[in-house]
């Protein structure tokens, strides 16, 4: 099984207003960086947009980690929150309807597809690559890509 690493990153300017996210994918030495653009949407739809994308494109089952700067992403898998919403019928703790339910169940398919572990990393800090595609996904929203 293949082990890739990938980072993501999603950006909104205006929250809601136009987004853009970004995806580095990581095998052995080669990269493949995808980006995408929302003229109206969200930071959190973008940033479950760039996971979504992410695993879609991977031909095979993979060993995956997905690095992320949103808690909102990470915490929903490492602290079991997506279990509590299905079973709740798609409603947070308050009882209040999960907001972007379309995105949260297609991540969910694309994760049962590979071995995912979400590795939550500090934003806007000094790792390299979570900086990088911050930057891409800035300029997504920039070009309009």
């Amino acid at each position: 099984m293949k082990n890739i690493t990938i980072y993501t990153d999603g950006a909104c300017s205006g929250n809601p207003g136009p987004g853009g996210w970004a995806a580095l994918l990581i095998y052995g030495s080669k990269e493949r960086v995808l980006t995408g653009f929302e003229a109206d949407t969200t930071n959190n739809r973008m940033e479950l947009a760039a996971v979504v994308e992410s695993l879609r494109v991977l031909k095979e089952r993979c060993k995956v980690a997905v690095h992320t700067d949103s808690s909102y992403v990470a915490n929903a898998f490492n602290e079991n929150w997506i279990e509590g919403w299905i079973r709740r019928g798609w409603k947070t703790a308050g009882k209040k309807p999960v907001k972007n339910q379309d995105l949260w169940e297609d991540l969910i398919k694309q994760v049962e597809k590979h071995e995912v572990q979400f590795v939550k990393v500090k934003g806007h800090s000094d790792d390299e690559l979570n900086n990088r595609v911050d930057q891409l996904a800035v300029e997504a929203i920039r070009i309009g890509a």
